[in-house]
């Protein structure tokens, strides 16, 4: 049997006129009377109620409706089979600066040397205020990011990671001791800042103010937008900086520059992936969430 003979009877139903079935399916009303009779002939029964003003579906004529629709939809899924077969995937990926520095890269290597032939790509970093924003208007399917609070997003699941810990840096030659400094000897040097809507400068901004100070209080404020030169910076002596550990984790382990933390500061952040539930078990999805797994530290499981 065509499919398109049970449309006719759903479209039917749903208008209560073989005039207007046939306006809404582009065909003539014989053609939508002669299916309809010929449905009737196949099953063995009235589908259709002819009695009155309206057109009503009977009984039985409910119960094909109900898994013609079934079939119907089927049908229409597997023809976007079809059509996607052999076509790449479209993922877009949104991650806050730290991540995308830390650990995109390899994250990236991984899922590239599994997914390159099928996936289409696209990568943003954003802040975060502005990373919720675009998943929230389907700019993007995912996004891995810090947050300082419980994130919830509506129609959108939420992966926790390993939090994010953060440190005061600088330059050995600067002469500050590693481990646990008094904040006074930091405010001493300039600060090599990230830009208020970045999540770390936001709590430093919060533990400053709960010792009653803010950045304007640090002998000098510069305000850098990127994380490698906010590094290259503090390298070279420019000042110090409160930044992820995991950015300078290979300036630290070498010695390049030492970490200090202020007792009684906040010293981590939450971090998360954002994930379109619709997409959640998508196999592109799946597969950058592994890998997400595989490269990232603690053995967290996604």
């Amino acid at each position: 049997m065509q499919t398109e003979y049970l449309k006719t009877l759903v479209v039917l139903g749903q208008v209560g006129s073989f005039s207007k079935a046939a306006t809404d399916l582009t065909i003539t009303q014989s053609a939508v009377s002669q299916r309809i009779k010929y449905l009737e002939d196949h099953y063995g029964c009235q589908l259709v109620d002819r009695s009155g003003k309206l057109l009503l579906l009977t009984e039985a004529g409910r119960l094909v409706v109900q898994r013609a629709e079934q079939i119907l939809l089927l049908e229409a899924q597997l023809a976007n089979d079809l059509k996607l077969r052999g076509e790449k995937t479209r993922l877009a990926i949104c991650c806050t600066p730290t991540f995308g520095v830390g650990f995109l890269p390899q994250v990236m290597e991984k899922f590239m040397s599994r997914k390159a032939d099928n996936v289409d790509l696209r990568f943003m970093f954003h802040s975060l205020d502005r990373a919720v924003k675009e998943l929230q208007e389907n700019e993007f399917d995912l996004a891995v990011i810090e947050h300082c609070e419980v994130m919830e997003v509506p129609g959108f699941d939420v992966v926790e990671l390993p939090s994010d810990q953060l440190v005061f840096v600088s330059a050995p030659f600067l002469g500050l001791p590693p481990g646990e400094v008094e904040l006074e000897r930091l405010l001493h040097n300039c600060l090599i800042a990230r830009k208020p809507d970045c999540t770390s400068r936001r709590l430093l901004d919060l533990n400053l103010s709960r010792c009653g100070r803010t950045v304007d209080d640090f002998k000098a404020v510069v305000v850098v937008d990127d994380l490698r030169l906010a590094l290259e910076t503090v390298l070279t002596g420019g000042g110090v900086s409160f930044l992820s550990r995991s950015i300078a984790a290979r300036e630290l382990d070498s010695g390049l520059l030492l970490a200090h933390v202020v007792a009684g500061f906040e010293q981590s952040r939450r971090r998360s992936i954002v994930v379109k539930s619709e997409r959640r078990q998508d196999p592109a999805v799946v597969e950058f969430l592994d890998c997400i797994d595989a490269g990232f530290p603690m053995g967290h499981s996604c």
